[in-house]
């Protein structure tokens, strides 16, 4: 089972590299930002818990969402003036102390979600503004293992851990930006603090896709069978990933660095 999920970060990170490759650094940050790792890893949970503990999570990791945009923010601001590894260390300091926060507060569920919900459209006015750094992005092999190794080091301690912890805690580490903090690690001192931007601005903006599947999927279960609630999820979290993008192409003329 952990070498299933290990190969599921694997994959997420490997798409991701491949996106930006092909499509830029923020496609690149868009698939990163995706459930695409939490998704397979809550169905598998769902089938050994069941689904009141899956919901319990759910609600745990939506909890986290203003974490990871505020995440995101932050290294993409201090990327501008600092080296990757205080750039990264800044966004992990501001993703636990925010979720962290709001965990103590126990909001109610209602406002849990919808603050997950507006959280990345939130952090993406605060994002800076980035221009020029489109098109394909050359990376080669070696930098796309190191990324798969890195990001699966990570995952493997997250994954290990939230085994041994709580559903609320364990919803915490099922937050943790992997993708956000792997991939800025190669992305600012081989491409710089406007890729890194726009790395983090398309991470922002998958994430109004990963705060639809968890608070649908919260909701769902509570009120249809885990195989309905879990399907569901997975599409209202495409139809907002696909929402929000085409609108942030709307606005993309205006974003200047």
């Amino acid at each position: 089972m952990l070498a299933l999920k290990l190969a599921l970060v694997a994959a997420s990170i490997l798409l991701a590299t491949l996106a930006a490759r092909r499509f830029g650094h923020a496609l690149g940050g868009v698939v990163g930002g995706m459930p695409m790792v939490a998704a397979p890893i809550c169905a598998i949970l769902l089938l050994d818990q069941g689904a009141e503990a899956v919901r319990a999570i759910a609600l745990a990791a939506a909890v986290c969402i203003p974490g990871s945009v505020v995440h995101s923010v932050g290294v993409a601001w201090s990327a501008r003036r600092a080296p990757w590894p205080l750039s990264v260390g800044f966004g992990l300091f501001l993703f636990t102390a925010v979720s962290l926060a709001l965990t103590w507060l126990r909001l109610p569920a209602a406002a849990s979600c919808l603050l997950a919900l507006a959280a990345p459209s939130l952090g993406l006015v605060a994002s800076p503004r980035v221009a020029g750094v489109e098109g394909p992005v050359p990376l080669h092999r070696t930098e796309m293992v190191l990324r798969l190794v890195a990001a699966v080091v990570m995952a493997a301690a997250v994954i290990l851990s939230a085994d041994a912890f709580p559903a609320a805690v364990s919803g915490l580490l099922l937050a943790v930006p992997i993708a956000g903090t792997v991939l800025p690690c190669f992305t600012l001192p081989r491409h710089g603090a406007q890729a890194t931007a726009a790395l983090m601005g398309g991470f922002i903006m998958g994430l109004h896709g990963f705060a639809a599947f968890f608070v649908v999927l919260h909701l769902g279960l509570g009120s249809l069978g885990r195989l309905p609630a879990f399907v569901l999820a997975l599409v209202a979290s495409g139809v907002v990933a696909v929402g929000a993008q085409r609108i942030g192409r709307l606005l993309s003329h205006r974003r200047v660095f």
